[in-house]
């Protein structure tokens, strides 16, 4: 195995930075600052329009190859289904799991996927448990030595997105509200660098205390012990990928085994970052749907794909002559293996179970403690996807409930209510009504509590609450 050093984390072969941290120095006049950038900075022209997912250009940009189009009328099937399911979340989970899993399979309709993410990782659960968490968190300034790591990784997280492109903007606060808060959430793990693109990933989807959330979640229930110093629980799940390949994909094994490719320099970034800077976007929506409903055999069952297609066969070999040779191939995936329906399908195929792996991790941690003793970071069992979190923590229907901003009125009753006649206004609805009222929208919100514990970068800026984000009520935008 790879040897960490223990404190700073691992240390990326091609850069020297380590992912709990950089250690950049920042420019008093702003030149170089790493403090975000303008779309101009970031080489986009200001009048670039964002693809349907908001880039506004770099590698993860939209392209028709990459992606599946869905017809409108499926989609709207799709949603309608969803949306029953989101209103009975635990009976479905209880008694129709393997739905849930065909329909993540399937894709979660994009205008439900934050609320969807949200119910399969537990995090809307937990959001109700600790009403006010985040709130007393975010007013919080935060430990100073993570505060400025955070600040100095801000502006590398999807730059060529819309939410995150402009320096200081509502993205760029709302990440670090949500990363700081888990700093202080966890004190003891703090910030690690991989977890910025996680939480980046939810707030395209979810306002900042949803995202919180999910990022607790992940790092706590999906992926434990990722994030922690020395990266222990992700050396031993590299050594748990190298040995299900040798199922997979026996050539590709003994080409890496020949090599000597240890599992640590080329999973780390596609396992701790859940391939959300590996993949066209279309694919990372597809791989996080099925991740958070089935949990983390979901990410070794990509990276086994990965490997497969690239070195699994003597003729892709040939060309791979060394250790250079071959990680210069695994950080150029070939694009048709990363496309959206090829690679969910091989996904989907793949015969690895949870047993596969938790069998694995068995056999692994007892030749870790043979060779480097007892873990230094005692972390919390890794929970195999919604079912085994729902299981484990069995939700009340309280903390399930939907808050939904749109309220439907009948004009009926408000016109009766203007004309102020006896009988009118003693006269009660019948059931028959009620059914053949016309409903009218009406929206109420909230807006966010105004963050506080914000670095200086951001005090030049006038924002309440990030009121360009989505305020942590807002759900009921799918219409």
């Amino acid at each position: 195995m790879a040897r960490i050093e223990q404190g700073n984390g691992l240390r990326s072969a091609e850069s020297g930075r380590s992912p709990r941290g950089t250690v950049e120095n920042l420019t008093e006049n702003g030149e170089g600052s790493s403090y975000g950038s303008d779309s101009e900075a970031n080489g986009v022209p200001g009048e670039t329009l964002a693809d349907k997912y908001g880039f506004l250009g770099g590698a993860q940009q939209f392209t028709g190859e990459a992606a599946e189009d869905i017809p409108i009328e499926v989609l709207r099937q799709r949603e309608a289904k969803w949306l029953e399911m989101l209103n009975s979340w635990d009976k479905w989970m209880a008694k129709k799991h393997k739905k849930v899993k065909v329909r993540c399979h399937k894709g979660i309709p994009p205008s439900l996927r934050g609320r969807a993410w949200l119910y399969l990782s537990g995090g809307k659960v937990k959001k109700e448990q600790n009403r006010g968490k985040f709130q007393d968190l975010d007013s919080q300034p935060g430990d100073p030595k993570w505060v400025d790591v955070i600040e100095r990784d801000l502006h590398r997280q999807f730059p060529f997105h819309e939410m995150f492109v402009a320096r200081g903007g509502h993205g760029q606060q709302d990440l670090f509200r949500v990363l700081k808060a888990y700093t202080l959430h966890r004190p003891e793990e703090g910030y690690c660098q991989a977890q910025a693109p996680i939480a980046a990933v939810l707030l395209m989807h979810m306002p900042a205390e949803d995202a919180f959330w999910g990022l607790v979640q992940i790092c706590e229930k999906y992926l434990p012990g990722y994030y922690s110093a020395g990266l222990e629980a992700l050396q031993l799940d590299g050594e748990i990928l190298y040995a299900l390949l040798q199922r997979v994909s026996p050539v590709a094994h003994r080409h890496l085994a020949k090599h000597k490719l240890e599992p640590i320099l080329y999973m780390t970034e596609w396992f701790m970052c859940a391939f959300s800077r590996t993949l066209p976007w279309a694919s990372v929506l597809r791989v996080w749907d099925m991740f958070l409903c089935e949990g983390v055999k979901v990410i070794f069952r990509v990276g086994l794909v990965l490997l497969k297609c690239m070195l699994g066969s003597q003729e892709k070999l040939k060309t791979c002559q060394g250790l250079c040779e071959t990680m210069n191939l695994l950080r150029a995936i070939e694009p048709r293996y990363m496309q959206e329906g090829f690679l969910v399908r091989e996904i989907i195929e793949l015969p690895v179970s949870e047993r596969d792996i938790e069998k694995e991790h068995f056999a692994q941690l007892r030749r870790w403690k043979e060779t480097h003793g007892d873990l230094h970071c005692k972390s919390p069992p890794r929970m195999h996807g919604a079912k085994a979190i729902m299981t484990a923590e069995p939700p009340s229907r309280q903390d399930l409930r939907q808050n939904p901003t749109i309220i439907v009125e009948s004009p009926l009753a408000s016109k009766r209510d203007g004309e102020g006649g006896e009988d009118t206004t003693e006269r009660k609805q019948t059931k028959e009504d009620k059914k053949k009222t016309i409903p009218t929208l009406r929206e109420t919100s909230s807006p966010d509590s105004a963050p506080s514990g914000l670095s200086p970068i951001f005090k030049h800026t006038t924002v309440q609450g990030s009121n360009e984000s989505l305020s942590s009520a807002e759900h009921d935008t799918y219409l």
